[in-house]
């Protein structure tokens, strides 16, 4: 096993990976408790979305572990999960089985163009800003959702939206959670968001905000309802009686966002290991076919697109170096399916999760010192594709805005040439999609 792993050139050993890998599920544990709850926004059973996101997790895990050997967790994505709820079955209407079988064809052109080899051709044709861009909308997006869910951002008939009631229970846990999930973050805990969290739930079942769990260990719930329902639609037409340009849009966003969090990841990752050379990432081919694989199997057990973690970080941090760490994350994951009945807390109060997407948001946000503002022809489709996210709910429609608006402003600065062919072609598919949406 160390021969395999390469411990001895690693210049690591068995207990300093054991503890990256602990490191590392305590980092995105929250994720466990976050998923269900806006997948069960989505109509899906939490129950079986909580089995899901465990076994995707623990299996992408340790795929990425076993295959490409990087101490690099995997679990269904932030923001990608918001997207599923919110643009694809609320907004579009799209049936979350439908939007499973899109999830589904997502991974396996993801597994297709990993295994061709086009990867770089792909990356290449999406400017760096586009990408960046995406990313910090998805973080405003999601962060925007944790505030509504925390009663700090309500409707409002005047203005649209406008600041929450303080007097309100709810509304203090989350600003409660939000405090302390900030405080360990700061101070460098690490597993900060899931220790937050914790503190949050306690505090929501001692003020009665929140149900007491009937037991913290119990039995693992049934995944049936959720399992092997990206099939539904070919036996059921009425989960097809939808839009079929919306799909092929929703599918390709879903391969958008989890090709580029993926690369992204994986090199911010890998780089603060060590691992990158010349500019280049070691078998980056195996890592992406363990993240492809992954979201595949989610698909298949019920949960959205599966993605590396940046909270993989943490565990290298603490000293992870080999494939074995993740290893250790994804036994943990199976570990965790007996603690099924805490869900029952973040069910009733959404307060309780709210802090961790905010704080998400919060660290996603971070690509916006990426973009370089000063150039007018890239600042205007970054900050379409950023805004666009969260004023208009939809992740697509933020994405389809800023790669409508870059070759328009790249031909009016007189850039046309640097722009890719691929992109122009998406331009006609992004007007397609706001004609016909």
């Amino acid at each position: 096993m160390d021969r395999y792993f390469q411990f001895k050139e690693l210049g690591t050993d068995y207990k300093t990976e054991t503890l990256g890998g602990l490191t590392t599920f305590l980092a995105m544990a929250y994720i466990l408790f976050v998923n269900p709850y806006y997948l069960g926004i989505a109509g899906m059973d939490e129950g079986a979305v909580f089995v899901a996101t465990a076994l995707a997790a623990a299996i992408g895990s340790i795929i990425m572990g076993v295959l490409a050997k990087y101490p690099i967790a995997l679990a269904p994505g932030m923001g990608l999960n918001a997207f599923f709820t919110f643009s694809v079955v609320i907004g579009l209407g799209i049936p979350w089985q439908t939007a499973l079988l899109g999830v589904f064809i997502s991974g396996i052109i993801f597994i297709i163009i990993t295994v061709v080899g086009i990867r770089e051709l792909i990356i290449n044709a999406i400017p760096a800003e586009l990408k960046y861009a995406a990313a910090a909308g998805i973080g405003l997006f999601i962060a925007f959702i944790g505030l509504q869910a925390a009663d700090i951002i309500v409707l409002s008939e005047a203005t649209i939206v406008e600041l929450g009631d303080f007097t309100n229970g709810a509304t203090l846990l989350a600003v409660f959670g939000i405090i302390v999930t900030v405080i360990l973050m700061a101070m460098g805990l690490k597993g900060g968001i899931f220790y937050g969290m914790i503190l949050t739930a306690i505090v929501a079942v001692i003020f009665n905000l929140a149900p007491a769990p009937s037991s913290i260990i119990g039995s693992v719930p049934s995944i049936a309802p959720t399992f092997g329902a990206f099939l539904e639609p070919f036996t059921n037409p009425e989960l097809f009686e939808i839009n079929m340009l919306s799909l092929v849009i929703v599918i390709l966003t879903f391969l958008f966002v989890d090709f580029f969090d993926t690369a992204g990841t994986l090199y911010a990752v890998a780089n603060q290991a060590g691992f990158v050379k010349d500019n280049k990432l070691p078998r980056a081919q195996k890592a992406l076919l363990a993240d492809s694989s992954a979201t595949v199997v989610g698909a298949v057990l019920g949960t959205s697109t599966t993605t590396a973690y940046i909270e993989s970080s943490s565990g290298i941090a603490a000293g992870a170096r080999s494939g074995f760490a993740s290893i250790v994350t994804g036994g943990l994951f199976l570990v965790a399916l007996l603690f099924s009945p805490l869900l029952v807390v973040v069910a009733d109060a959404p307060a309780v999760t709210a802090p961790a997407l905010i704080v998400v948001g919060i660290l996603m946000a971070s690509a916006l010192g990426n973009i370089d503002w000063k150039k007018f022809e890239i600042a205007v489709p970054a900050f379409l594709t950023v805004i666009a996210m969260p004023l208009t709910y939809s992740i697509a429609t933020g994405i389809a805005l800023g790669f409508v608006m870059y070759p328009i402003t790249m031909l009016a600065k007189g850039r046309g040439k640097e722009v890719h062919p691929i992109m122009y072609v998406l331009f006609f598919v992004f007007i397609a999609y706001f004609i016909w949406h």
